[in-house]
């Protein structure tokens, strides 16, 4: 039985209508309570969150999608797996070739990059700022002078003043010249026709020119697809070839751990190539848009154990400097120690 006030009580009963009133507010207080605190919680969650994607760091990848292990480890997702540990993630920024990579890397695009001996050295002589970090042994049968496979051609001695097309500035530029002074010959006994890879090839196949000087994969393409006979290439001790991590000098000091674990997942990725080359060919192939037997090729003549600078190897490429120097194809001289992290003997 609901107990009421006496009837000469200062208080009247109140009537249904009043407590339900009395229950609804104080839901409504309770709901408002809860709705405000979950907002708080959602904006507090919301500020860690965005003040840990502003801790968190970025490593920016230039890359070329001839760059084969590169290409590797960009579609096997290793390296990101190495940085998250250390707070960064990784941006793969594709350029066609290594001077646009260069020049990427000078206007603060990317981070770091790889590319072959000749880019640095015509971004140095521009003022670009960079540091060499690191670099791949010599592969010096990736690069050579191609001949079609019913050339008269036998010898680097026979193409005295004939026309030779190759990429102007280029590693191969480098060959090149090697090549020739090795057989007695100059530049100016031939006839250079400067032309892009794609022009190179298509020149070479319609026999406007009687040789050309090129590169992996593009090599390895033009022996598979056409036959192609390799007339001379680097080895032996003609050319090294040597491949370089370049880097942003600021960032390359402050983040020595990034660099790091970079050499780290590069060897492991490059030891791991080397062991699965036909599996490393049929990841890498449709992202470069060749053949699986191309790729596989071009993959035999590289070398993937990244190491830091030594004096030695800046010593190799100060001599192709200086030659590139001395055919006026740099403005100036320049001093590839300036831009080299860490030297050592």
């Amino acid at each position: 039985m609901n107990p009421v006030a006496p009837e000469d009580s200062v208080f009247e009963v109140a009537p249904r209508s009043f407590w339900q009133a009395l229950r609804d507010l104080a839901i409504s207080a309770v709901v408002v309570t809860a709705i405000a605190l979950i907002v708080s919680f959602i904006s507090a969650a919301s500020a860690h969150a965005q003040t840990q994607t502003k801790a968190r760091g970025e490593l920016r990848i230039g890359y070329q999608k001839s760059a084969s292990l590169f290409v590797l480890q960009k579609a096997q997702g290793t390296l990101e797996k190495k940085l998250s540990p250390l707070g960064f993630g990784v941006k793969w920024v594709e350029f066609p070739a290594g001077p646009q990579l260069l020049e990427g890397l000078n206007v603060g695009a990317v981070d770091v990059g790889y590319v072959g001996e000749a880019p640095p050295i015509f971004a140095q002589a521009a003022g670009a700022k960079f540091v060499y970090f690191g670099y791949d042994p010599a592969a010096p049968r990736a690069e050579a002078i191609l001949v079609t496979k019913d050339s008269p051609i036998r010898s680097v001695a026979d193409l005295k003043g004939k026309k030779v097309a190759l990429n102007k500035g280029s590693n191969v530029h480098y060959l090149l010249v090697k090549q020739l002074e090795k057989n007695g010959l100059k530049l100016s006994d031939i006839q250079p026709v400067y032309l892009a890879p794609a022009d190179g090839r298509a020149a070479f196949e319609s026999k406007n020119v009687d040789a050309w000087v090129i590169w992996d994969p593009f090599q390895a393409a033009a022996e598979k697809a056409t036959g192609a006979r390799v007339l001379a290439d680097g080895a032996p001790d003609v050319v090294n070839n040597y491949q370089y991590y370049l880097g942003e000098r600021g960032f390359v000091k402050k983040h020595p751990q990034v660099i790091d674990a970079l050499f780290a997942d590069s060897v492991e990725q490059g030891i791991w190539l080397k062991k699965n080359l036909r599996q490393a060919a049929e990841l890498i192939a449709p992202l470069q848009g060749l053949p699986v037997d191309v790729v596989e090729l071009a993959l035999r003549r590289y070398e993937f154990n990244v190491k830091p600078i030594t004096a030695a190897v800046a010593a190799d490429q100060q001599q192709i400097a200086d030659t590139f120097y001395a055919l006026k194809l740099i403005p100036k001289p320049i001093k590839v120690s300036d831009a080299v992290v860490t030297a050592q003997p």
